[in-house]
């Protein structure tokens, strides 16, 4: 198999043209991801189809185009559409029919909803990575995104910390009170993720700072 990309956690090999095999590193159990998007699916969520899954491999459809990050950095898209685009895919997400069992107003979150995980297709924006799913209150979502772009505008190492600057202060514009409604929450979260550096759980604080700060409208872009 030809290996076409690689993540965090996981290896994306092409079957053929329409297939491709996304393999977890760590054996992580890919069913629930596949059970997710299949429930995503019913209720025309952007996602990639299902084909099948088992143990640690998904065999998903083979998606075109490039990623929302790519288009951005490409100036394909402008920094305020690439946040409508963000904010609308939790508008989405956030419509559908929360699972069985949930508490009443949870919904299903992404957790990880960012402008690398989002393709742009010929269908249309796609949403990948399912692997962070869970319920909950859909505002902690949107304020993960801020969280996670945020996280590169604090380092100020980061090549790209001033993109992600206008990125959080356009994305805070348009998805309006949830970023800062779900911001304590979507701390915690963030900080419980083992993928986090002692640095980068340092610098969380800054970061909510900064989202607050720029999310406020009160300066000058």
């Amino acid at each position: 198999m030809e290996l076409i990309g690689t993540g965090r956690q996981a290896d994306v090999y092409a079957l053929d043209e329409r297939r491709v095999l996304r393999r977890y590193r760590d054996g992580t159990d890919a069913t629930g991801e596949a059970e997710i998007m299949a429930y995503l699916s019913r209720f025309d969520f952007p996602t990639p189809r299902v084909y099948g899954a088992g143990g640690a491999d998904l065999i998903l459809e083979r998606l075109d185009g490039r990623t929302l990050l790519g288009a951005l950095l490409a100036g394909e898209m402008s920094t305020a559409e690439g946040a409508a685009c963000l904010a609308g895919l939790h508008r989405r997400l956030h419509e559908v029919p929360p699972r069985p069992g949930g508490r009443a107003g949870d919904r299903i979150l992404h957790r990880d909803l960012h402008p690398d995980n989002v393709l742009m297709t010929s269908r249309g924006p796609v949403v990948i990575d399912w692997n962070n799913v869970a319920d909950g209150p859909p505002e902690v979502d949107v304020a993960l995104t801020a969280v996670i772009v945020a996280q590169v505008a604090a380092d100020p190492e980061h090549p790209m910390a001033e993109p992600a600057r206008g990125f959080v202060a356009a994305f805070g514009r348009v998805a309006g009170d949830d970023v800062r409604a779900g911001l304590d929450a979507a701390l915690a979260v963030r900080s419980a993720d083992p993928a986090l550096t002692a640095a980068d759980t340092a610098r969380l604080p800054e970061v909510a700072a900064l989202i607050r700060f720029l999310s406020s409208g009160d300066f000058s872009s």
